[in-house]
């Protein structure tokens, strides 16, 4: 079993910025690949940005030039930077891994931005 624990959300203004963590609680360095979805109110989670164990970047059309994933393999943590942010980010975002078979999610954090 692994533990994914996200932290760095909040309220933010429209055009702000916010940092989101996942930590894992074993080594990502041999991960097939980790990443965040999210979920609004009244919507199916959706598929924000991906990164693979090539470190292969894969995002959303929605938050392409605006959200950037990476990873720090020595902290076994993803990050998701997000800038110009906008009222429809608005969501609960997930962090997930998967471990070539087993897939692992995380508790979800809230991001809210405020028009």
């Amino acid at each position: 079993q692994v533990q994914l624990v996200e932290s760095g959300g909040g309220l933010v203004q429209a055009g702000g910025s916010l940092r989101l963590s996942c930590a894992a609680s074993r080594t990502i360095f041999s991960i097939n690949g980790m990443g965040w979805y999210r979920q609004a109110p009244g919507k199916q989670r959706e598929l924000v940005a991906t990164i693979t164990n090539g470190a292969g970047t894969r995002y959303a059309a929605s938050v392409k030039g605006r959200f950037t994933i990476s990873r720090d393999n020595a902290k076994d943590t993803v990050y998701l930077q997000m800038n110009s942010l906008k009222p429809e980010d608005t969501a609960v975002y997930y962090c997930y891994a998967n471990y070539y078979g087993p897939e692992f999610w995380g508790q979800g954090t809230q991001v809210t931005v405020s028009s």
